[in-house]
């Protein structure tokens, strides 16, 4: 049985109820139980937490995953320090936030950050300081398409091609209007992108952008409607886009679309906080496998969210890529000599990670030294269905031009996609 299907059958059909299990303990980092005592590590990491939306569960679970490594060994005895700041969704904050953390901090790298904002503002300053970002809740182009930065997650250009190839292929959508943010890398990146995927297809593609700092829901959906597109693709941040389909339910006109939506949407409270209205109704692209997954990482993503993180603490794809941004960063750093590990001998251990392997990804992550990074790019759909979601769709590579460099990148060297 291939990767692909044995996902399918472990996942199929099971709901997504509750986070907690009988499991035995989290492993992390070296696990043998001791505490590191040596000198502290500075790692950092953005997050917009502060703004239209909370983006920042990414860091809550690298958060996490350092606790659980400080308890274990740390890096060879030497525990992470990790210091997260907010960018408040603000470019001026983003760029003050990172000087401090790369500047005066003197970080060693930045690993799991999460914004809308701060990877366009700040790739110059990582690439010329010389440091990594292993980001993990991507959503800006500058974030795929720059040397320094490398994230676990898709971020939305995939995510929304792979909601609209899914839906040309399983829903028989033939027109697809995206709902989108003004910030040019990210909404006209994304909906942009999955405009070139359908017109490639013969179909059509349009978007609707909206300002994150001032949405009118209520006009967005009226250009949606004027769009006559038969499907709907939601690429908005969770909060948001309740909000938008809240004026969908209000409006009597649901019945009239089909409806999928971009990864921000598969979080386990998601569908609570929609309501029975889009039960069996909406599909959501997710940039990772389910997070009921039975595999060890999906297993050991949840023990130690359970374990050493909030129980507010969001269990959703951003937080599988934050905890898999961490552990990719941890593996690296134990190669190294602790007493020589520096800024330099860091960002060299990063760009060598290569054929890295999770049950939380459909394909190896790497990074190497190219001018850009997106090592993941296949991905799933999921249901909302009675509180909860199953998987209708198995692991697929996304179909995009975009990708062709990308490509070329894995082909020289020498990965394998599944």
């Amino acid at each position: 049985m291939n990767r692909s299907a044995y996902l399918l059958a472990a996942t199929a059909g099971f709901i997504i109820a509750s986070s907690a299990g009988a499991w035995a303990a989290p492993k992390c980092g070296l696990n043998n139980g001791k505490k590191a005592e040596g000198e502290p590590i500075l790692v950092g990491a953005l997050v917009g937490q502060t703004g239209p939306d909370d983006f920042s569960s990414s860091a809550d679970a690298a958060a996490a995953f350092f606790k659980c490594v400080n308890e274990n060994g740390g890096i060879n005895g030497r525990p992470i320090e990790y210091l997260v700041e907010d960018d408040q969704w603000n470019p001026e904050v983003a760029g003050q936030v990172a000087t401090k953390l790369v500047k005066d901090k003197k970080v060693v790298a930045l690993v799991s950050s999460g914004s809308f904002v701060e990877m366009g503002v700040n790739a110059k300053l990582y690439e010329d300081e010389g440091v990594m970002s292993m980001a993990a809740a991507c959503a800006v182009s500058e974030c795929f398409e720059s040397k320094n930065i490398v994230s676990t997650n898709e971020g939305p250009l995939p995510s929304t091609i792979g909601a609209a190839q899914w839906a040309v292929g399983n829903l028989g959508s033939k027109s697809v209007v995206c709902i989108g943010l003004t910030i040019p890398s990210v909404g006209q990146y994304s909906c942009g992108w999955m405009e070139k995927y359908m017109e490639s297809k013969s179909l059509k593609g349009s978007s609707v952008l909206l300002d994150p700092g001032a949405a009118d829901m209520n006009s967005a959906y009226l250009e949606a409607v004027a769009s006559d597109a038969d499907t709907i693709l939601v690429n908005l941040p969770a909060g948001m886009a309740a909000a938008f389909l809240q004026v969908v339910i209000e409006s009597g006109t649901r019945d009239s679309y089909k409806w999928i939506s971009s990864t921000p949407l598969y979080d386990k409270d998601v569908p609570g906080l929609l309501g029975d209205a889009w039960s069996g109704v909406m599909h959501v692209n997710a940039e990772l496998t389910p997070i009921d997954g039975a595999g060890p990482d999906a297993t050991n993503w949840r023990e130690v969210m359970d374990k050493y993180a909030s129980e507010t603490d969001p269990r959703d794809t951003f937080s599988q890529s934050g905890y898999l941004s961490a552990r990719f960063f941890v593996d690296a750093m134990l190669k190294l000599d602790p007493a020589k590990i520096d800024r330099a001998t860091v960002t060299e251990a990063i760009r060598n990670i290569k054929n890295e392997k999770s049950d939380l990804l459909c394909g190896p992550y790497y990074v190497g030294h190219g001018d850009r990074h997106m090592p993941n790019h296949a991905n799933i759909m999921m249901q909302m269905v009675d509180g909860g979601f199953k998987q209708v769709g198995e692991c697929a590579d996304v179909d995009s031009a975009y990708l062709d460099p990308i490509r070329a990148q894995e082909k020289e060297l020498g990965i394998v996609q599944n």
